[in-house]
């Protein structure tokens, strides 16, 4: 990462720390980014909405989303870039979660969130829903910066990841598999 990204994350993450925290979000926050492990919330979500024949179309696409969006984030990404966490060059910073094992550029947590997010924005049917994805994948997305483990820029790279996976797997399933969906020639 160049040095100016680097100083403008780590400012903002020491800011993060030494402003928000010690308060109410704590417990919320730290809950919900253990809740993103391995993205199971995610799945865990896309599995219920494979039960109804309503959102059956839009948990399978977010599993697939997730699916290629971990190969290329975690798997790929990761270890090409190769940076280590904010609590290992930082040293005033301190992750109030136990510390993750990998590289920390892109998120993943944040990429899981929205690759299901991206999808489920495109096929579910009821706004309230849409929000409420939208809203739960950047919070996820906020939770890793506010318990010290990623990044604002690991946080953005996972997004954008997250959300060109979801495109990617909405218009394979448009292109081949919808009738007359949009993008069909």
């Amino acid at each position: 990462m160049p040095e100016w990204i680097q100083n403008v994350d780590a400012g903002i993450l020491l800011w993060l720390q030494e402003t928000l925290r010690g308060g109410v979000l704590d417990a919320p926050l730290k809950l919900l980014t253990t809740l993103g492990n391995a993205g199971i919330l995610w799945i865990a979500l896309s599995a219920v909405m494979l039960c109804f024949p309503k959102t059956r179309r839009a948990g399978l696409l977010a599993l697939a989303a997730m699916g290629i969006c971990y190969l290329f984030n975690d798997v790929l990404i990761k270890g090409l870039a190769a940076r280590p966490r904010p609590f290992v060059t930082v040293p005033e910073l301190w992750p109030m979660v136990a510390p993750p094992g990998s590289w920390s550029f892109p998120s993943g947590h944040t990429c899981s969130s929205f690759a299901a997010a991206g999808i489920w924005l495109r096929t579910l049917e009821r706004g309230w829903m849409k929000a409420a994805a939208l809203i739960l994948a950047a919070l996820m997305g906020f939770s890793r910066l506010f318990v010290g483990v990623h990044y604002p820029s690991d946080v953005l790279a996972g997004m954008c990841v997250g959300l060109l996976g979801s495109q990617l797997i909405y218009w394979a399933d448009c292109r081949w598999f919808q009738k007359g969906a949009p993008g069909k020639d």
